[in-house]
């Protein structure tokens, strides 16, 4: 199967620099987040759900609000900039290719709807992941 999208990591010369850039971008947002992703940070630290998400994650070229790892789960807390984006599109088309499920939620709704938002973030946490691990001592440690 050939991949339609090209990896946003690059390959090859740069990449190191990327990854920093990247990484220090990531640390200027998580210190001058919104008051809606403060919000939804604070509530999953006070949930305690069970499972670790970092903030301004950085996945390839991209960073992104919230993820979860271990169970491949991306949250973005989006304001009206972001509606029908052709860049955005091609993003999570992207990060869906390398195995994630993407929960976005309106800053409105992180306000207004907070157990609404925190019930569906619970269902994606805890719903099995059909992909396989990346590693192959996991798959083989369970057999």
């Amino acid at each position: 199967m050939v991949n339609k999208f090209p990896s946003p990591c690059g390959r090859g010369k740069g990449r190191g620099r990327l990854s920093k850039k990247l990484t220090k971008s990531a640390r200027e947002l998580r210190n001058n987040a919104t008051e809606a992703e403060k919000y939804l940070w604070y509530m999953l630290r006070l949930r305690n759900l069970g499972v670790k998400f970092r903030r301004q994650g950085v996945i390839g070229s991209y960073i992104v609000d919230f993820v979860c790892f271990e169970k491949r789960v991306i949250i973005e807390v989006d304001g009206g900039q972001h509606a029908d984006s052709e860049d955005d599109k091609v993003r999570e088309q992207w990060l869906k290719g390398q195995g994630f499920e993407i929960l976005r939620f309106w800053n409105d709704d992180v306000f207004a709807n907070r157990e609404g938002v925190l019930q569906k973030i619970i269902k994606a946490i805890n719903t099995p992941s059909l992909t396989l691990p990346t590693r192959g001592r996991e798959f083989i440690r369970r057999l």
